[in-house]
């Protein structure tokens, strides 16, 4: 069993709303981990060659192997994050939420950064053509694990068909909303035709994790080089592949029945 980091960013900018601070890493602090990576012999790879290195008679993954990661398709990728990545050889794999590609970020109107911009499609195009793995993450941002099914599989099909008629090429990377998935909304995955998925966890992935629940390791706006360094060895944080904690399991239970008793609710105010 081979570990591998795999981390998790978010925005990367100057700029963020207090809400949405502890997920928008300041460039400069972006550049110095690049260049840890870089210092250290780190290799990135895509989802999509991790997959490749973790099968049986696959290619052998690198001595030291990293996937990086970024969710929500924030314009900034394309700006500020795609240049640090070629200056230091570095690759990733994006998730993408469809219905806001060209738009701005609305489902993050809590955090009061609902005008953030999304990539525009021709940014997606430059991504994928300078070798980014462009994966999917839903088509509206929603937590899946509270859909009904027909809702849920809708979400996860309609952004893969969606990604893979813009870019003409295969999308088999997705990335659970929120971190939120279950036993039915894996399954759909799969069904989509997806080769991995990815989870939250905040923890060190392996060959041997779930391909289809993969754990990640938290890129917080305060994360150091030197924390930064201790997250890639594994220090301090669990190893996958593990079982979930039964607060994590309870917490789900809790969120799809909220959501049952609001949509009740909505209903009766509606007659």
């Amino acid at each position: 069993m081979t570990s591998v980091p795999v981390l998790m960013y978010h925005s990367v900018s100057r700029e963020s709303s207090a809400r949405f601070r502890p997920w928008t890493l300041h460039p400069r602090r972006f550049a110095e981990h690049m260049e840890h990576l870089a210092r250290r012999g780190y290799r990135s790879l895509t989802l999509a060659q991790l997959a490749e290195g973790s099968r049986p008679g696959g290619r052998p993954l690198p001595e030291r192997p990293v996937v990086l990661t970024f969710d929500d398709g924030f314009a900034d990728f394309h700006s500020t994050v795609l240049p640090v990545l070629e200056e230091h050889r570095q690759t990733a794999t994006l998730y993408v939420p469809t219905a806001f590609v060209g738009g701005t970020a609305r489902w993050l109107a809590r955090e009061r950064e609902q005008g953030r911009p999304i990539l525009h499609p021709e940014q997606l195009h430059d991504i994928a053509r300078r070798g980014i793995e462009v994966g999917a993450h839903s088509h509206t941002h929603p937590r899946l694990d509270e859909l009904g099914t027909s809702e849920c599989r809708a979400e996860v099909h309609r952004s893969k068909d969606l990604l893979e008629q813009e870019l003409q090429r295969p999308v088999t990377a997705f990335a659970y909303p929120h971190g939120c998935y279950s036993a039915r909304v894996r399954e759909q995955v799969v069904e989509a035709g997806y080769t991995s998925s990815m989870a939250v966890r905040h923890a060190l992935s392996s060959t041997e994790d779930d391909a289809f629940t993969r754990a990640r390791v938290m890129v917080l706006a305060g994360t150091t080089v030197d924390e930064l360094d201790r997250l890639l060895r594994g220090e301090g944080i669990p190893h996958a592949p593990h079982r979930p904690r039964l607060r994590t399991v309870a917490w789900r239970a809790a969120r799809r029945t909220r959501r049952v008793i609001v949509t009740a609710r909505a209903g009766r105010g509606a007659r």
